[in-house]
């Protein structure tokens, strides 16, 4: 818009410069054309630079005098721009000559100078309109940053953005620095409101496990029957409901703490397997020494064991290729939305049994060791659900 203007009033400068000049140079060509006239017409001499068909005058012109009108021209005489102008007289053309070089030289200069104000005007306004716009990008960058920084669980991120009136003066806060200031609003609302469910969260826990330990006391004194194994059963799934919600709690928090050491992986899996009592087959392709929190990296691969004998079918296979373990089965895979959005909590796919808090535990632990836990659906013989648990490597040096 800045270029377009300086060329526009440009334009319209040399237009009306030019107009005015050409304008008084015909005047004195044309006032001396008619002193021309009447000396012709006296016989008398006929002032200097006058004549009649004198050296180089234009062509066109000499026809348009032969034709009996008069007019005017500027062209090239020596080498030096010329003002002609030219009358009939007996069937031939009266004319003279007014230099116009120094009219010439004026509407140069003037070019010039509409040029090189021109291009100062733009590159300053360039200059400082880029700085802006740098200093808007770089706070709607920062901006972004944090917001894609809260959308990954930081609702700690802030932005700060006072804008350019600084904290003093929040009344003239501009629109970048608004906008900031919703996003840490929203980001503090949303973080108050998150502390809030998981205090409830473990609060409720908590108070569960005391009257939920006494009632499984009290099941085992009931005699031995149907109705006793019933209650018996609902009683652990509560108890396991309860300790699995104060799990997440904790890892929501982050208040555990992580415990490394050095870890043969073929081990740990066989243990695991062992621990839980499934028909669970173990594949040690290439085993691994890791170094990890054992307690949590064997609730991780438990997890996954447990749901894959729970929602898929056999025969469910632990593979161990180095750093990398995969379980899998042969059911009908993972649903959709755990594929595109991970495991949910207090959701299970179709009509299966669990609380659907098994998954969301093994995420929230390789996150906490720093492995990474990805659920994909098989594309080999048979199908099934496949969860691929890679863990940090190499180990720390002076490892095995």
């Amino acid at each position: 818009m800045c270029c377009s203007l300086a060329a526009v009033l440009g334009v319209l400068v040399h237009v009306g410069v030019t107009r005015q000049t050409v304008a008084a140079a015909r005047d004195k060509a044309l006032e001396q054309l008619h002193d021309a006239s009447r000396a012709y017409e006296a016989g008398e001499a006929l002032p200097p630079e006058s004549g009649l068909d004198p050296a180089g005058l234009p062509e066109s012109l000499r026809r348009l005098a032969v034709s009996g009108r008069h007019g005017t021209i500027v062209a090239e005489r020596d080498g030096r721009p010329t003002m002609w102008a030219a009358t009939p007289a007996d069937g031939r053309a009266l004319a003279t000559a007014v230099d116009y070089e120094q009219s010439a030289r004026t509407i140069t200069g003037l070019d010039n100078a509409i040029i090189g104000s021109s291009v100062l005007a733009i590159g300053g306004t360039l200059l400082v309109g880029g700085f802006a716009v740098r200093r808007v990008t770089r706070r709607l960058h920062q901006t972004a940053t944090v917001a894609r920084r809260i959308s990954r669980g930081e609702l700690d991120a802030r932005v700060g953005d006072t804008g350019a009136a600084g904290a003093a003066q929040p009344a003239r806060l501009d629109e970048v620095a608004t906008v900031a200031r919703a996003l840490d609003t929203m980001a503090g609302t949303l973080q108050a409101k998150l502390v809030s469910e998981q205090r409830f969260t473990a609060d409720v826990a908590h108070e569960l496990r005391t009257p939920l330990t006494g009632l499984q006391a009290a099941s085992e004194l009931l005699p031995e029957g149907r109705a006793t194994d019933l209650v018996r059963e609902r009683v652990r799934t509560m108890r396991r409901l309860t300790e699995d919600l104060l799990e997440i709690s904790r890892l929501d928090s982050g208040s555990g703490v992580v415990e490394t050491d050095l870890h043969r992986l073929g081990r740990v899996a066989e243990r695991v397997v062992r621990a839980t009592g499934t028909d669970t087959e173990v594949v040690v392709v290439r085993d691994a020494h890791v170094e990890t929190d054992r307690r949590r990296l064997e609730r991780v691969l438990g997890n996954l064991v447990a749901n894959a004998h729970r929602h898929g079918r056999g025969p469910v296979v632990l593979t161990v290729a180095g750093p990398v373990v995969t379980v899998r089965d042969h059911g009908e895979g993972y649903p959709e939305y755990l594929l595109a959005h991970g495991p949910q909590r207090f959701r299970s796919g179709g009509g299966a049994k669990g609380h659907g808090l098994g998954l969301t535990i093994a995420v929230g632990q390789a996150e906490a060791i720093g492995a990474r836990l990805e659920f994909r659906n098989a594309g080999g013989g048979g199908g099934g659900a496949e969860a691929v648990l890679t863990l940090p490597w190499p180990p720390a040096e002076g490892g095995p």
